[in-house]
């Protein structure tokens, strides 16, 4: 099921072909894929209950895990590839051509990816300036079960060895940075599966920590987690999780610099216009409308946590969940 979805995103997101139908508009992903916005594919007032509407997004994901992007400079796209493919040993899928130009080029953490997209469009902020210490999302989380092989790889890739130090939990941390810029911790414990195969973490900073908690418990419906102080970041972190995929929130105030545009995170789900319906009875940030890919069965809804962080709903298929009453 989950190769069969990733399939039709892979095959989905190329650019949008010109089908037109009534009342449909045209947006552009900070990709570069144009979408068409269509009224009729929402749910109409009064066609779902109160329940549906204020119960959590949860139910209706359909892959066990979440997807993230990674959002960088166009002339950092080689340098970006060997370091997530080889340094990292992250798994090399097919990429996606967005456009003549564009291309998404993904990689494999367990059942999920990080999807690497090259330029940095659309009028989102780009600041990683300040390390971890910044809202937005700040920093991924890969584990290896053998430190020895992780210093090699990174040698072999002509890149300096991570200094890796005790986490007082039984594992062995290091913190570095993407050719971009972005923070990566790699974790290393024992029985953990090669080129991150359990998954991924996505450590975001807050402004509010109340406020955030909410929406990922609340909202987006993850398992929240009890609190970990982490010894490397020095920091308090706030994990909700989603099997194989765990967000770990972390307080940072508010005079610190934002971003919300070199990373967001991807869910996988049966009905984007029941997410849409429970954003709006919420009143949750819609960046983008409701949207169709023309030819192709994607209908999606991007939302933004409290922070501005994206957080992009797809659906490949047909509706598989959401019935009026149900």
């Amino acid at each position: 099921m989950v190769r069969k979805l990733t399939a039709l995103l892979g095959a989905a997101t190329i650019l949008a072909s010109g089908t037109a139908w009534a009342q449909t508009t045209t947006v552009t992903t900070p990709e570069g894929a144009q979408m068409q916005v269509n009224a009729d594919l929402a749910y109409k007032p009064g066609q779902l209950t109160a329940q549906q509407l204020n119960s959590s997004t949860r139910d209706l994901f359909v892959q066990d895990s979440m997807n993230v992007f990674r959002r960088f400079p166009r002339d950092k796209t080689e340098e970006m590839v060997k370091f997530y493919t080889e340094a990292l040993a992250l798994r090399s899928l097919n990429p996606i051509q967005l456009t003549s130009t564009q291309q998404m080029i993904l990689t494999g953490v367990g059942s999920g990816q990080i999807k690497l997209s090259a330029g940095q469009q659309g009028d989102r902020k780009y600041d990683l300036s300040g390390g971890i210490k910044g809202t937005g999302i700040r920093l991924f989380t890969l584990t290896y079960p053998d430190e020895a092989a992780v210093k090699r790889r990174f040698a072999q890739a002509g890149l300096a060895e991570p200094r890796f130090s005790d986490q007082g939990d039984g594992t062995r941390a290091a913190l570095v940075t993407d050719p971009g810029g972005f923070s990566i911790q790699i974790v290393v414990k024992p029985g953990a599966k090669d080129g991150s195969n359990d998954g991924v973490g996505i450590g975001i900073g807050v402004s509010n920590l109340a406020r955030s908690r909410a929406f990922y418990r609340e909202f987006v419906g993850l398992d929240e987690l009890a609190p970990v102080q982490d010894r490397l970041l020095g920091i308090t972190k706030y994990p909700y999780r989603h099997k194989e995929t765990t967000i770990y929130l972390y307080e940072v105030g508010t005079n610190v610099p934002q971003d919300n545009g070199n990373a967001g995170i991807q869910y996988v789900v049966s009905d984007s216009p029941m997410v849409d319906a429970k954003a709006k009875e919420r009143r949750i940030t819609v960046e983008t409308p409701l949207n169709k890919l023309g030819g192709f069965e994607l209908v999606t809804v991007w939302l933004n946590d409290p922070d501005g962080v994206t957080n992009y709903y797809a659906q490949t298929g047909q509706r598989q969940t959401a019935r009026a009453g149900k």
